[in-house]
């Protein structure tokens, strides 16, 4: 289905300039990485920690000694203003075994500040959201900002679905790169591990796993579903890999690739879902979201799609004041 809007959504901002809105693990860890990708040529870090902020950025300078020339510095919402995509990264914090949804309320509050200071400096750019929970703060960045749908991304399940290619990878021995799946819904307890989906050199998994026994697809769908509780549990927070999640969303965009990528966006009615925002297989290009796939899904899938889809509705409509729009 090609998106309605995208005629509107084609960024006039800068496409040589990022802003990153939050410089905790995830927000710097994902400026170091675009710093070493050579994406922009500016990397702007913003902060209500100002101190924080500057150090680093700083601190990634050093490193940009020994990569490609980029400017990397802290700034503020007018710097951001002109940037051809913003990332924000700043919202609530996990800890232990809470989950993504349970930090919703205090991230709503700190995702629409962050939106509307963003739109008051004047951003016409691609707005990239990974605050958890990420798919209820997409549609909260997406009302706030008033931003064309194509517009605003969640990272969504493209971690999720990196771990279950890594995961299969390992169990059909064959590279990461060979496999192709997804993993849809909600970035959360309720998401969707779609085996209908895997292939691997067009072999579906039935194909390729004949005569051997096959895997264990209900407890790899588990330890693809927990990974992100695993590594809190050992190290306090996730960084790295929602960090490469935001750089490849980045380069799908500012490069114009229109590669296929599994993001929460907003849904008009694809397997019956619609006014919220879940992870789907979308192609995105310079417009940001260009067009939502909807690959066939057993019925098992889809069940578990739909019930992703009303976890994320009930969740949204509990927010005390859910994010009005603009």
């Amino acid at each position: 289905m090609t998106r309605p809007d995208i005629a509107q959504a084609r960024p006039t901002a800068d496409p040589g300039r990022v802003a990153i809105i939050g410089a905790g693990h995830v927000g710097a860890t994902a400026a170091y990485a675009l710093m070493l990708r050579a994406l922009f040529r500016e990397i702007v870090l913003i902060d209500t920690d100002e101190a924080l902020a500057t150090a680093e950025a700083a601190d990634i300078a050093d490193a940009n000694a020994l990569a490609r020339p980029t400017r990397i510095r802290a700034g503020d919402y007018a710097d951001a203003a002109s940037a051809g995509i913003a990332v924000i990264t700043a919202g609530g914090v996990t800890h232990g075994s809470q989950t993504r949804l349970s930090v919703a309320a205090e991230s709503a509050a700190i995702v629409t500040d962050c939106v509307d200071s963003l739109m008051a400096a004047g951003f016409q750019g691609v707005l990239v959201v990974s605050a958890n929970p990420v798919d209820l703060m997409t549609l909260v960045a997406l009302r706030r900002s008033g931003l064309p749908p194509a517009q605003v991304i969640g990272t969504g399940t493209l971690l999720d679905t990196i771990r279950l290619k890594q995961t299969l990878s390992e169990a059909l021995k064959v590279s990461p790169a060979s496999v192709e799946a997804f993993v849809l819904g909600e970035h959360g307890d309720s998401e969707v591990a779609a085996f209908s989906t895997v292939r691997i050199g067009g072999e579906t998994l039935d194909q390729f796993c004949a005569g051997s026994g096959g895997i264990d697809r209900a407890g790899i769908g588990r330890q693809v579903r927990d990974a992100g509780y695993d590594i809190v549990k050992g190290k306090g927070y996730t960084s790295y890999g929602v960090a490469t999640a935001v750089v490849r969303i980045c380069e799908a965009v500012i490069r114009d690739e229109r590669a296929v990528v599994p993001v929460s966006t907003l849904l008009t009615g694809q397997y019956g879902l619609s006014d919220l925002c879940l992870s789907l297989p979308c192609v995105l290009g310079a417009g940001g979201v260009e067009r939502v796939l909807t690959p066939d899904l057993d019925p098992d899938e889809a069940a578990g799609l739909a019930a992703s889809g009303r976890v994320l509705t009930t969740a949204f409509a509990s927010l005390s004041g859910a994010a009005p729009r603009r």
